[in-house]
């Protein structure tokens, strides 16, 4: 078990490291799967703060889902913090998938955030 945290830890600190050579100040758009829930937020890493978050967990929206660990529980979140980081003023960011492989989840929130009106 320790052995996948620290590849885990060593996949995800490799690629945060070349998100921030590339970021040029740009606020980052982190994804957090889990087998049940997804969840992303926009971080600007100069500040230390989180600008906007959305969650499969949130109420308006676990009523419309049918489960939180799906592509379609993805494609809501992806839009819902589109919105949210426009209305923020937050147009271009740099995706962070983390530790994740880019397709599935991942890759369908990051297409509807895109939709949403964020430049990555």
């Amino acid at each position: 078990m320790a052995k996948n945290t620290e590849a885990t830890s060593r996949r995800v600190a490799r690629v945060r490291r070349s998100i921030k050579k590339v970021a040029n100040g740009r606020p980052r758009l982190s994804v957090f799967r889990s087998s049940k829930q997804i969840y992303a937020q926009i971080i600007d890493d100069a500040k230390g703060a989180t600008v906007v978050a959305a969650s499969t967990l949130e109420k308006d929206l676990r009523s419309s889902l049918k489960t939180g660990a799906d592509i379609e529980a993805a494609k809501a979140i992806g839009k819902l913090v589109a919105e949210r980081a426009v209305a923020a003023g937050v147009k271009q960011v740099v995706f962070d998938r983390g530790a994740y492989m880019y397709h599935g989840r991942v890759k369908a929130l990051a297409d509807a955030a895109r939709e949403g009106g964020l430049e990555f």
